[in-house]
């Protein structure tokens, strides 16, 4: 499980320990003793135009050479090839700005006046106005909370007040990677046209069958199976946990999602929000609030389907959620939750009344009104969901890496529920993911291989 404690403010949860569990293990294989095979659930594309073709296997004048993915048979028994996250994306140490000492977060709640804190003399504008009263609401809470799940998880080993420097530090943390999936899905538009209604609505990775890039990306990929899969973009290999499916696309091609014939009873979505900082870094393209509302979240939810969604700090955007959004989407409001991000020693990663970043984010809450009874059905005997928890975690230092949501939300939906993840960068078992980054975190750079066991 990914929550190391669940207490009344909240749950403090590994992230890093929910993906190593999500089963990222190459199972299938059969071959004679000794010999190495190559993962045949590979599915291939060489270039931008190319067809799909699973990896051929390679061979030198003493046999075939092993590489990622492939499998060692021993004594003639199959060889499980298992993968983790590497740890050093983890491995927040120190605050990326060293709080004040009076602002500690074992120096209990200090009284600050906000507004003296500022440094410069011009005067604040309406949104930093706004964002200093939100904070003033939330600030208590947030620093009470976290105090109480940090000294849990102090207690119990989890974290650490001194730490110690990573051994795998010393490998060199890859910067860009991959062969660009939004550009991909750009190429993609030129295809030829698909037929709707003679098209197959998913493809399901298997051992055998090839993958046209085409139907890759105009149609949900499934891996059924209780192993994980690799599949290979223009020459780039990308994990795919087991049971769990994915859909390659971007906004404007959302059609094949729907053709999915799934009703979710929890979406989660991560939506690229506009913010000068995106708009400097060109780190990735934003959508505004009209294209977000285009997103047809009424035809993929179930009746009293759960929508969580990410907000950044800007109280322009949660307005927007609250005020127009949701109920656009017919979802009624129900709860603010917060994500809050500490180091390995159990510090706030800035400092909590920073006026430029805050280390927390905010999840808005709601269910989707519609169908009284099927509402009433299928709310039994689940909780409510309550307002103002806290999700405490060390974060990734890949830029917007989510924490896991799946352990947090269990108690307020039904077991074995369909989920879906809108704007997804990572895929995880049991939810079906949806962006035209939606492989980026499984490319197999940001893994570890391990022996084969």
């Amino acid at each position: 499980m990914s929550v190391v404690h669940r207490l009344t403010a909240g749950w403090l949860v590994d992230h890093l320990s929910f993906i190593n569990q999500c089963g990222y293990e190459i199972c299938d294989s059969f071959a004679y003793p000794g010999s190495v095979t190559r993962n045949t659930s590979v599915t291939s594309t060489r270039d931008c135009h190319a067809t799909s073709t699973f990896a051929a296997t390679s061979s030198s004048r003493d046999g075939p050479i092993p590489g990622p993915g492939d499998v060692i048979e021993r004594e003639g028994k199959p060889a499980k090839t298992r993968y983790v996250f590497r740890e050093e994306f983890f491995d927040v140490s120190k605050p990326h700005i060293a709080a004040a000492p009076e602002e500690q977060l074992w120096q209990g709640c200090p009284e600050v006046s906000l507004t003296e804190k500022r440094k410069r003399k011009c005067v604040f504008n309406q949104g930093e106005l706004d964002a200093l009263e939100y904070h003033s609401k939330v600030r208590k809470l947030i620093w009470e909370g976290t105090l109480h799940l940090v000294q849990e998880g102090l207690k119990s080993g989890f974290l650490h007040r001194t730490t110690t420097e990573l051994s795998c530090r010393k490998n060199v943390v890859p910067g860009h990677i991959g062969c660009g999936l939004a550009e991909l899905c750009e190429m993609a538009k030129q295809f030829p046209a698909v037929n709707e209604s003679g098209h197959q609505a998913a493809h399901v990775l298997d051992d055998e069958t090839s993958i046209p890039e085409q139907d890759l990306l105009s149609c949900v990929t499934e891996n059924s199976s209780n192993c994980a899969k690799i599949v290979v973009l223009m020459g780039q290999k990308y994990l795919v946990p087991p049971k769990s499916s994915f859909l390659l696309s971007d906004i404007s091609c959302l059609q094949p999602l729907l053709n999915y014939k799934k009703k979710y009873d929890v979406i989660v979505i991560d939506p690229p929000w506009e913010n000068k900082s995106v708009k400097r870094s060109n780190r990735y393209s934003y959508l505004s609030s009209w294209q977000i509302k285009q997103i047809p979240v009424p035809a993929l939810a179930a009746p009293n389907c759960l929508v969580v969604t990410w907000v950044t700090n800007r109280q322009k955007h949660l307005r927007f959620v609250k005020d127009e959004l949701y109920p656009h989407w017919s979802v009624k409001t129900l709860a603010e939750w917060h994500w809050v991000k500490v180091t390995r020693a159990g510090e706030f990663v800035l400092p909590l009344d920073s006026l430029h970043k805050k280390p927390y984010e905010v999840l808005v809450l709601g269910r989707v009104q519609g169908n009284v009874k099927e509402a009433l059905r299928k709310s039994e005997d689940v909780l409510p969901i309550p307002e103002h928890k806290l999700i405490v975690s060390i974060p990734c230092s890949l830029h917007s890496h989510k924490p896991p949501l799946t352990a947090v939300l269990a108690e307020f939906i039904k077991p074995d529920v369909e989920r879906l993840e809108l704007f997804a960068r990572n895929l995880q078992p049991g939810w079906t993911s949806w962006g035209n980054e939606v492989l980026k975190f499984q490319h197999i750079e940001y893994f570890t291989l391990l022996q084969n066991e």
